[in-house]
């Protein structure tokens, strides 16, 4: 598996590189892309990394798993390719940054807009079997992304962080520096989003806290 990343996050996590659960990764990945269907394609693991490099980072959205459907991850959390019908809780984010700032419901998934204005959508796994959720969990990529938290969160400041859901916001202990903000709530899932995910007012305090420090606001639709 080639190691096609961004050369800003290359120097940042070049040790990462070098460490044998990272081989071990490494075989796992390229084992798995050759007997089964693997998403997203090979050439999109990294490309949350590649969209954002670290000094471009303002915003950092966690996702745990991604897609599992045909045609629908492409490597960023929450995030489906134009022509895939728009997953739930996705659905759910949109409803919420409609609610705060008004206009009508976007007709795509892709997310690579937020991408393109510094927004790191990050899952904790980054590939996965189709059809089954979780099949590449406990691999070594949650090592791999709690390394990405920590030491994006000392080598920049003043980042917005937003964690939804209890998964992500046990990442929050991986955030080193005080000099961010993390916004958490209950996950978009529909299982949750009524218990604190709608209504949670991030898409303007994000923004709110960006204009604070001198940085333009993110167009969230």
């Amino acid at each position: 598996m080639p190691i096609q990343i961004h050369e800003s996050w290359k120097e940042l996590l070049d040790s990462e590189f070098q460490k044998p659960y990272f081989k071990s990764l490494t075989d796992f990945v390229k084992d798995e892309y050759k007997k089964y269907k693997v998403y997203p394609q090979a050439k999109y693991i990294f490309r949350a990394f590649d969209m954002v490099p670290v000094q471009k980072v303002r915003v950092v959205i966690l996702g745990q798993d991604p897609y599992h459907g045909p045609g629908q991850a492409h490597g960023l959390c929450f995030s489906v390719e134009k022509s895939v019908k728009i997953p739930p809780s996705l659905l759910n984010i949109f409803k919420e940054i409609r609610a705060e700032y008004g206009g009508s419901m976007p007709q795509s998934g892709d997310l690579s807009y937020l991408a393109e204005q510094g927004v790191l959508l990050l899952n904790s796994t980054l590939t996965v079997r189709e059809g089954q959720a979780g099949s590449h969990q406990k691999r070594g990529w949650e090592t791999f992304t709690d390394a990405v938290i920590e030491r994006l969160s000392l080598q920049r400041d003043k980042l917005v962080y937003l964690l939804w859901g209890a998964y992500a916001i046990r990442k929050s202990e991986l955030i080193q520096s005080k000099e961010h903000l993390l916004l958490t709530s209950a996950h978009p899932s529909p299982l949750s989003a009524s218990r604190g995910f709608l209504g949670n007012g991030h898409f303007k305090l994000a923004n709110k806290y960006l204009e604070s420090i001198q940085e333009k606001p993110i167009r969230w639709l």
